[in-house]
């Protein structure tokens, strides 16, 4: 269904466009000042100065002719502003449209699109830390989105597995754990290495040579190399295994567990191709190519496709995944949701792909996002200063959870672990959605836990208070909205009726904040609607009817909207 703005918008566009302008000046939107009116339309002053009239006078037109619609309570013009109310009837007779809504009052597409998204991006044979954490969640988010308005959505971790870090825990392997190496069916295990990643990571920073190896070992697997392909394939395996178990602690999924090397394949088309189109030049004995335009101040450094040592790079392997993604899905977009520090990356290659026909202008998105910081405002870390692993940072957040709950004298049931994990990812989630994804933010468990703000646990707990006041009625309340008994109650209708503005929004910036936004002005506007409004002690069988509706109405739209940010509401807390 449409959004009760856009129905305003179409019925007042229609009005400007019979007296003869246009149509685009009838833009409806929520009223800037609810305590005079509910929305209204500025596009008179537009109209105005396209045609060098009086915006007062082309107002009151629009003004007398809104006057006849049976839809409105009030409507009036306060100097060129076109002020709209509607009547009580008409709030209700769109609500009911709302709860019968199969999408929830989510906008539709009405052409089919294919979204790639390109989230998550962590190396194997590396423990995942907090900073992975951002994409994942806002990944997860805008997968769901575009899901929730009838696209289809293929999501993929675009694994690190083909470059220079892998050269590195080979090399160290190599020295280190000959055992491991020399069979790679057993001995070695997902702990060790998470403990050699670091190792290697901090001696190819002091170790000229050691660097030099690993980039011999890297250039050799890749060129398919039968020793470091089998001790490769056995890091795959015990890496991939943990980095599931712990996105399935944060409820984070993919479609594809694709990685560099899946697209590694594609690398010698890509390089033809470029040749063909005289677009690769050797310098320095590597293969590059040129992006910059006389546009661009500063110039962009040209695009590193192949080392002089014959490895791949990271772009080349960004490239070829686009030809690849190309190829077995064609999708209309491909969004890379991927931390802001990367953009002269993603200039680069997009630039390149472009260039090469590889892809067309405004197919690849990168969707930069900012850092997650500590309550001091720096980079979030461990006590000791370290850098904090993800399994770890989400089993404070659950312990801190369970705590919670099991001294709190409403106790869930049946199980108090299945809550906190549930609280835990709400917290999470929503301490980080809540934020536009391109700012910095500051991350905050005791503040997110909070059954009251803005949290993922004020969420969680106004579903459940809805639940338990549902359970408590002496039957299963059929939907039947009666009447608006009061301010609170008119308050919560055209909240949720003016929540479809910011699916389309979220939609549109590809920003999932919006969703949090106006599912927060839900649950607050709720929260008024059951302190100042009796539902399951009012005697008038008609308002308790009533207001029990409202109840489910408001379920059924907070509940799609926390599963679209990937949060799972809750029977009990």
């Amino acid at each position: 269904m449409q959004s009760v703005t856009n129905q305003l918008t179409r019925l007042i566009s229609d009005i400007f466009s019979q007296l003869g302008y246009d149509p685009a000046f009838g833009s409806v939107i929520a009223s800037d000042r609810p305590d005079r009116c509910q929305f209204q339309c500025n596009g008179a002053f537009a109209a105005a100065k396209a045609a060098r009239q009086n915006p007062v006078e082309i107002a009151a037109h629009i003004v007398n002719i809104l006057r006849r619609d049976h839809r409105f309570s009030n409507v009036q013009t306060v100097g060129g502003f076109i002020n709209l109310t509607l009547n009580d009837q008409t709030i209700l007779y769109i609500a009911t449209q709302l709860y019968d809504d199969p999408y929830a009052g989510v906008p539709q597409t009405t052409q089919p699109e294919t979204i790639f998204l390109d989230y998550g991006g962590p190396n194997i044979a590396k423990p995942l830390h907090i900073g992975h954490l951002r994409a994942a969640v806002i990944g997860q988010a805008l997968k769901n989105l575009v899901r929730a308005t009838g696209r289809t959505a293929v999501s993929d971790i675009h694994l690190g597995d083909w470059g220079l870090p892998m050269g590195l825990v080979i090399a160290q392997l190599c020295e280190g754990h000959p055992a491991a190496f020399s069979d790679s069916a057993g001995h070695l295990t997902a702990q060790q290495l998470n403990t050699l990643y670091p190792l290697a990571a901090a001696r190819g920073k002091t170790d000229p040579d050691f660097l030099q190896t690993a980039r011999q070992i890297t250039a050799s697997l890749q060129m398919g190399d039968p020793k470091y392909t089998a001790i490769w394939k056995r890091i795959s395996e015990l890496s991939v295994k943990d980095l599931k178990s712990t996105y399935a602690d944060l409820c984070i999924d993919f479609d594809l567990w694709q990685g560099e090397s899946d697209a590694a394949q594609y690398i010698p088309a890509l390089l033809t191709l470029l040749r063909e189109k005289h677009l690769l030049r050797h310098s320095d004995g590597a293969l590059v190519t040129d992006v910059t335009t006389p546009f661009d101040n500063p110039p962009l450094p040209p695009v590193l496709l192949q080392n002089k040592n014959g490895g791949s790079t990271y772009a080349a392997t960004d490239l070829a995944a686009v030809m690849q993604r190309q190829k077995d899905f064609a999708p209309n977009q491909i969004w890379y949701i991927v931390d802001k520090r990367q953009h002269l990356h993603f200039q680069q290659v997009f630039r390149c792909a472009e260039k090469a026909g590889v892809a067309a202008p405004g197919v690849l998105r990168h969707l930069e996002f900012g850092t997650m910081n500590g309550r001091n405002g720096k980079p979030f870390k461990t006590r000791d200063g370290g850098v904090m692993q993800l399994s770890e940072l989400f089993n404070a957040v659950y312990h801190s959870a369970y705590d919670r709950l099991k001294n709190s004298p409403h106790s869930p049931k049946p199980s108090i672990a299945d809550t906190a994990h549930d609280l835990a990812v709400a917290a999470i989630k929503f301490g980080d959605l809540c934020n536009h994804r391109s700012k910095d933010y500051i991350f905050d468990p005791e503040k997110f836990l909070a059954k009251e703000g803005k949290s993922g646990g004020f969420l969680l707990y106004t579903t459940a208070r809805i639940n338990s006041l549902l359970a408590k009625a002496d039957k299963p309340p059929q939907f039947t909205l009666r009447g608006v008994y009061s301010q609170h109650e008119r308050d919560l209708l055209l909240t949720l009726l003016m929540d479809s503005d910011a699916c389309t929004t979220a939609w549109k910036e590809a920003a999932p904040n919006y969703i949090c936004e106006s599912a927060y002005r839900i649950a607050c506007a709720f929260s008024a609607f059951y302190h100042n409004c009796p539902i399951l002690q009012e005697q008038d069988t008609d308002k308790r009817a009533s207001r029990l509706s409202l109840c489910l109405l408001t379920k059924k739209i907070l509940e799609n909207r926390l599963r679209i940010l990937g949060i799972s509401p809750v029977e009990q807390m």
